[in-house]
């Protein structure tokens, strides 16, 4: 072998292995040119290396997008790696994006990976186009034979339950019954949990945790979720006991919370601030934000505000909105002005859309209470500041199409016909 041969290999396998020790965005910057000089941007193994690099790094997807638009020829590898790291960032409909482009420009054929991350981009995308899209993709998958795996038909499951589409869940829950094995897998187990009590079936929610082999506390903190949303405190709470007696598994925040989420909703205010009380000597969990919000808000149902703003006070972090706005929201309904003013100047600390739907509250309580000059003087203030309250939105699934309500949508094509059924409701009750 040649001297200049040596040489080459040795910068050849310098160069493969510095993305892997760059961990800053100027490392990989200075990389990626110490690339180009030796003409690596070239080859897709070399380039596919600094893709990943940079796509570890939250900050630096714009620059992994810019490089992969100077790939001549990206493999689904390459296509692979974006698809997943947008998947999982702040802006997933771009892996969407690359799976397109994928399948019309570069013709190649998607593997089990890359459906995967296109469900999860939908998945984590919480709108009901994308929810349908990701269903799309994988009904369109199965009629073409393609055989998925357990993680993309939990991810196909996950969509459906945050879509609410009982009748597409059901459906994927009868094409797990024909895969061998698949429905006693505990991640698909657990999504089905999920997505059945997600979907209003509390009966379906637990014969499928019933049938699971083995649990984990994702098991256990699915069902327990389920039978908070459904009201069924008590059943949470069973099931929070039968954990660690049956499977011999401790409790972890996430399945704590459920369980302060089931008092919560059924309106158990002992047992709720038992609860939080006792965690960490208990259970060796510290209350965590959420779990203090969760008992505020539980406080605020039952009418006891003054004693949820000593909470909200004795809290060993900085209260963020989610409390100040259970504060307010329970104000209005028992008309305490004086702490629904204390929790909108704490709520105007946040980000416009906390100010926004804060004013627009503080306002009608003050309509309410007959205060209608200091109810215009925040109206102006609305106008004055050119702010909008975040439009409410709603979901619901009718023979198998799942229909989505905006305040102030009159697009629907039914509109005649649900504004009759709700005057004849009126008229009744």
């Amino acid at each position: 072998m040649s001297t200049a041969t040596k040489r080459s290999i040795q910068a050849w396998n310098r160069c493969i292995s510095l993305p892997q020790r760059s961990t800053t965005p100027r490392h990989l910057k200075s990389t990626h040119a110490l690339f180009i000089v030796h003409s690596l941007h070239h080859n897709n193994y070399a380039i596919s290396k600094l893709l990943d690099a940079f796509c570890a790094i939250s900050n630096c997807l714009s620059h992994a997008s810019m490089i992969f638009n100077h790939i001549e020829t990206p493999n689904s590898y390459i296509y692979n790696t974006l698809i997943r790291a947008y998947a999982r960032s702040s802006s997933p409909p771009r892996a969407l994006h690359y799976f397109t482009l994928m399948l019309d420009k570069a013709e190649l054929e998607p593997d089990n990976h890359t459906f995967h991350f296109v469900l999860v981009a939908c998945a984590n995308t919480r709108l009901v186009d994308y929810a349908s899209k990701a269903l799309s993709v994988f009904n369109s998958m199965l009629g073409s034979g393609f055989e998925f795996d357990e993680f993309c038909v939990t991810t196909a499951l996950t969509a459906c339950a945050n879509l609410g589409s009982f009748s597409q869940g059901k459906w994927i829950h009868e094409y797990v019954k024909r895969r061998k094995g698949f429905e006693f897998d505990v991640f698909v187990g657990t999504a089905l949990v999920d997505m059945y009590g997600k979907c209003g079936c509390i009966d379906m929610a637990v014969e499928a945790f019933e049938k699971l082999p083995k649990r984990n506390l994702f098991s256990w903190a699915a069902m327990i979720r389920a039978f908070a949303i459904h009201g069924f405190a008590r059943s949470a709470i069973n099931c929070l006991e039968r954990m660690q007696v049956d499977d011999g598994l401790k409790p972890d925040g996430v399945v704590l919370l459920g369980v302060l989420m089931a008092c919560t909703h059924a309106g158990l205010l002992e047992e709720g601030k038992h609860f939080l009380t006792n965690m960490e000597e208990k259970y060796r969990v510290a209350p965590k934000h959420e779990h203090y919000s969760c008992v505020v808000d539980l406080l605020c149902r039952t009418g006891r505000l003054n004693e949820a703003l000593e909470l909200i006070r004795s809290m060993p972090m900085k209260p963020l909105a989610s409390v100040w706005g259970a504060l307010l929201n329970s104000c209005r309904t028992h008309k305490n002005v004086s702490l629904a003013e204390l929790a909108v100047k704490e709520l105007l600390q946040f980000d416009e859309r906390e100010k926004n739907g804060a004013l627009v509250q503080l306002s009608n309580i003050y309509l309410t209470e007959r205060k209608s000059d200091e109810a215009c003087r925040i109206r102006r203030m609305i106008g004055d500041r050119g702010l909008k309250k975040i439009q409410g939105c709603s979901i619901i699934e009718v023979d198998g199409v799942v229909n989505e309500f905006v305040s102030g949508d009159v697009s629907h094509p039914k509109l005649a016909q649900i504004h009759a059924v709700l005057g004849l409701l009126s008229d009744r009750f």
